[in-house]
């Protein structure tokens, strides 16, 4: 469902992925094969240990940038959701020297800073692509606390402490970096969200109504689109299905 909810939002396209921590088994995440969001059914799930390579070897393709999921899950026991997406709306941002900031109250959550990673810093010349671990630890340790890293030419890598948290951030981050380039294009100064502002916004329960209505709503719209469905479901979607699985 947060696959077909990222492609029907326009936040994912033919590429693109979105993970959870395994629930039973925090050593391990579950990733689509590599396909489509919009296509991806249960039966593309894969399990994946944190070198990035699928527990159960020889069946369908991964994805070549999985070793971003391996690494963030690596470094960072708190998140339970990975998102990568080449939103062209956050690019101009992963190429300039001006930071993207928070100015949406619906955006808080990618937090204070939002750092850019740089895969030609500590790698030369590459094809831009996250295809090892070494690669993947690296963005990790950019990304360190935050919730957002930037990745420059490419796109971003978004976290969550739940499914639905990653997705939020995932959908807010393009629509912000869009806002705040418009008021830039106004002239003058922007006034970002303040630190103390992006803290209440925090605290925010994640089973909150402020989580699980945005979650009906995204289920919904993927419902009444109509093209992603019946490869999941048949149309039958649990809109209450507050973690997404």
């Amino acid at each position: 469902m947060a696959n077909h909810i990222l492609a029907n939002e326009n936040i994912v396209d033919a590429y693109g992925h979105v993970s959870i921590r395994h629930p039973e088994n925090p050593q391990r995440f579950l990733l689509s094969c590599s396909r489509s969001p919009e296509f991806v059914t249960t039966d593309d799930i894969l399990e994946f240990g944190f070198d990035g390579e699928p527990t159960v070897p020889g069946g369908k393709k991964p994805y070549l940038e999985r070793f971003i999921h391996a690494g963030v899950y690596a470094a960072r026991p708190d998140v339970h959701a990975v998102i990568h997406s080449h939103a062209a709306d956050v690019l101009p941002f992963t190429i300039s020297t001006r930071p993207l900031q928070p100015v949406l109250n619906t955006a808080s959550g990618i937090g204070e800073k939002v750092p850019v990673w740089d895969i030609r810093d500590n790698f030369g010349d590459t094809n831009i692509l996250v295809e090892s671990i070494a690669q993947a630890n690296d963005l990790a340790r950019t990304l360190a606390d935050n919730s957002v890293t930037l990745m420059r030419g490419h796109g971003f890598t978004a976290v969550g402490r739940t499914l639905v948290e990653a997705v939020k951030s995932a959908i807010y981050l393009p629509l912000n970096a869009r806002v705040m380039l418009a008021a830039l294009s106004l002239g003058g100064e922007i006034k970002p969200l303040s630190p103390g502002e992006i803290a209440i916004r925090l605290k925010t329960p994640i089973d909150s109504p402020a989580y699980t209505r945005a979650w009906e709503y995204w289920t919904n719209r993927v419902k009444l689109s109509g093209a992603a469905t019946c490869a999941c479901c048949g149309g039958k979607h649990d809109t209450d299905n507050r973690e997404g699985r």
